[in-house]
């Protein structure tokens, strides 16, 4: 079980309440390089820069944001150490938990779904470790409902692979990483655009995220790739033992190990914190790894 997060500061929160900062900040996340003059954000917001530079001192004062003086022009960017945090400060307020009656509906369409291949009391104990593993562990809180009747149906049906084994199966890779946010999800993303249905393609992380780093599905969108609703999820046994390859980035040991698997680790740094430019470098090292294990399945 992963460790709760921290909450955010109160003074974060206050100082990014105020739109103008907050779409400050959302502007230098979103721009390419991961940075922004004041003389750029001033014409983007229609601000005087006397008043842009105004929120730029207090969001730099506060530790937010980090100033470069280059030449003439200074520089502002996220403080690496605080992207997450303030990404999460600017999401949409959180959904409430979802009661008994929603689960029950979620797990009796998936049994019937699943009629004949698992009983009513399975599917049922799935939904609900599905729905804790994503609310508890994960930490999902956008779309809650759909991604734990999706997240449950995944489980089950690479439980259903692993019993039965059908001589002409396609083959199935799962990618792997700590947050499942960045590395992992850039690969499967990739794969799936290049293989279609001739791999079965999953993904999982040791610690996940609440969601897909913003910039991640950027780089992705650039070069046509969609992320088709993918979301961060914990690492469960039995996809694993589904999983004809499985190729894991950064998350250690996490990973069981079973016979027959083949297992592959790619060395990739982690995207998280790093500026779009950085992001794509990443992105294309990973497409090579990928078009490389395509050429062998």
């Amino acid at each position: 079980m992963s460790e709760a997060r921290e909450p955010i500061p109160a003074a974060t929160l206050r100082l990014l309440a105020d739109p103008t900062r907050a779409r400050i900040i959302t502007l230098i996340l979103d721009s390419e390089e991961g940075r922004a003059t004041v003389t750029r954000l001033a014409e983007q917001l229609s601000l005087s820069q006397p008043t842009l530079s105004h929120h730029a001192k207090a969001l730099t004062e506060d530790g937010l944001l980090q100033r470069e003086p280059v030449g003439r022009q200074v520089w502002y960017s996220v403080v690496p150490d605080r992207v997450d945090e303030v990404s999460e400060a600017l999401r949409k307020p959180t959904e409430p938990p979802l009661d008994a009656d929603v689960l029950g509906r979620i797990s009796v369409n998936l049994a019937q779904r699943f009629a004949g291949t698992f009983g009513a009391e399975t599917v049922e104990r799935y939904v609900h470790e599905s729905y804790a593993l994503l609310a508890e562990r994960a930490h999902i809180t956008r779309y809650l409902t759909s991604l734990t009747s999706k997240f449950a149906a995944d489980r089950l049906s690479a439980l259903a692979k692993e019993n039965s084994r059908p001589a002409t199966e396609v083959p199935e890779v799962l990618f792997v990483c700590v947050q499942n946010a960045g590395r992992s999800q850039i690969a499967s993303a990739i794969l799936r655009h290049l293989a279609g249905d001739s791999v079965l393609v999953r993904t999982a992380g040791s610690e996940p995220a609440a969601a897909v780093r913003a910039v991640v599905t950027t780089a992705l969108d650039e070069i046509g790739v969609s992320l088709d609703g993918e979301y961060p999820k914990p690492l469960t046994d039995e996809v694993v033992r589904a999983a004809d390859v499985v190729i894991t980035m950064g998350c250690g040991d996490a990973c069981p190990v079973y016979p027959g698997k083949r297992y592959l680790d790619w060395e990739l740094d982690d995207p998280a914190g790093l500026p779009l430019a950085q992001v794509r470098r990443i992105r294309d090292e990973i497409e090579t790894h990928v078009r490389e294990l395509l050429a062998t399945l």
